[in-house]
């Protein structure tokens, strides 16, 4: 199996986009993820693999999914006094590198976390404000 992967060529719009794809930033990769989802409704599975999202809203079983909230977003609204330490705490939660908690620092209001269950969400406003951040759970 592993011979056949050294022998597949590929065209080079695939190895263009490939490699493009490689260089995104943490940052230019969420919003990648963001994009595909909301426009084309593509949804990256747990393990980073971007994988087809399910039937379209309105195939059914809509209603079921708006009476119980499963997923939260974690909403960094204003950064308050302490700035240095709430970059440190984006950046513990996220993942991301100092100027990528930076930018999205200084771009307040937004998201920190996305789609992540309350207990996590709860965890995460609670790092945030006790840093001196003012969060919201959506």
């Amino acid at each position: 199996m592993s011979d056949e992967a050294a022998v597949k060529e590929f065209s080079a719009d695939i190895k263009d986009l490939g490699d493009k794809i490689v260089a995104l930033t943490l940052m230019q990769a969420k919003e990648l993820a963001d994009y595909l989802k909301d426009v084309h409704g593509i949804e990256p599975a747990a393990g980073g693999a971007v994988m087809m999202a399910g039937p379209a809203a309105g195939a059914g079983g809509g209603e079921e999914t708006a009476e119980e909230k499963t997923s939260f977003n974690v909403v960094l609204k204003e950064v308050g006094d302490k700035k240095i330490q709430v970059i440190k705490e984006v950046r513990a939660l996220t993942g991301l590198g100092l100027k990528e908690a930076k930018d999205l620092v200084d771009g307040a209001p937004k998201p920190v976390k996305e789609n992540v269950p309350k207990e996590e969400a709860e965890e995460a406003r609670s790092q945030l404000e006790a840093a001196g951040a003012v969060v919201s759970v959506e």
